[in-house]
């Protein structure tokens, strides 16, 4: 039986790749802020039968990931499948924004992403076998006016994996990115769009829908996984769009209708 590590578990994608993780029979350890909630998660995701661990700190704080990484070493659990999913974004003009806002999203999106990374991937490669997750989005493939930082770190993220997955492609090891566009979790909520025309008029994708995508990637060790079929025509079309316009668009999608 194998052990899954998913970041920000505690809902959302995270909490639903671990309900398909769970029922796959995988053993889990789930990371998240929220200490009540990852107790909650882990009740409910034992009775299906498999053993959980929880660790409950934010990532977006600079020694978090390597706590998580000493915590899993401490226990003795060897970690086959990693998946990096926790992230957050916020909306406003840059100039505005917050500076612990800013930070905050490069800490979580990009440096604990990497450092994660880095601390689990050389024993995948020494043992020959694993999986790793990095959960991106199609707002990685076109600039981002007013969630400008957010879009750049899924940007990096996007950039990241692939090349990492060229660097493992004989090792016995796979690197997945997974893209969701718009979805229905807490993210919009707290990113503070969820009035924008991206959720509003264009809609947004099941939770469910885009974790069983990403479920059946990192299984079949895919490298690039665009859930949804309108997501993927889009990042198609902004590879050929003129840059200027493609940047209008997105900011016409990221304002309130």
């Amino acid at each position: 039986m194998s052990t899954v590590l998913i970041t920000g578990a505690s809902g959302g994608i995270g909490y639903e790749l671990a309900k398909l993780f769970a029922r796959a029979k995988h053993d889990l350890v789930l990371v998240a802020r929220s200490a009540d909630k990852l107790t909650q998660v882990a009740s409910e995701l034992e009775a299906v039968g498999v053993t959980v661990q929880t660790i409950a700190l934010d990532l977006a704080t600079a020694p978090a990931p390597k706590f998580v990484f000493d915590q899993v070493q401490r226990e003795g659990i060897a970690i086959d499948i990693l998946i990096n999913n926790a992230g957050f974004g916020a909306f406003g003009e840059f100039a505005n924004m917050p500076e612990e806002e800013i930070l905050g999203q490069i800490q979580l999106n990009i440096i604990a992403l990497t450092e994660l990374t880095r601390l689990f991937l050389p024993r995948m490669i020494a043992r020959g076998s694993g999986r790793i997750m990095n959960v991106a989005s199609t707002a990685g493939f076109q600039p981002g006016p007013l969630m400008a930082v957010y879009y750049a770190t899924k940007a990096y993220v996007i950039s990241f994996s692939e090349a990492i997955a060229n660097e493992v492609q004989h090792s016995g090891v796979t690197v997945t990115c997974l893209c969701p566009g718009a979805t229905h979790t807490g993210f919009a909520q707290r990113a503070r769009n969820d009035k924008s025309r991206l959720f509003q008029q264009l809609g947004a994708m099941s939770v469910e829908k885009v974790a069983l995508d990403g479920y059946r990637a990192v299984m079949e060790g895919r490298t690039l996984a665009i859930s949804g079929a309108h997501n993927w025509l889009m990042v198609q079309s902004s590879r050929f769009a003129p840059r200027r316009m493609v940047t209008r668009i997105s900011r016409w999608v990221s304002e309130s209708s």
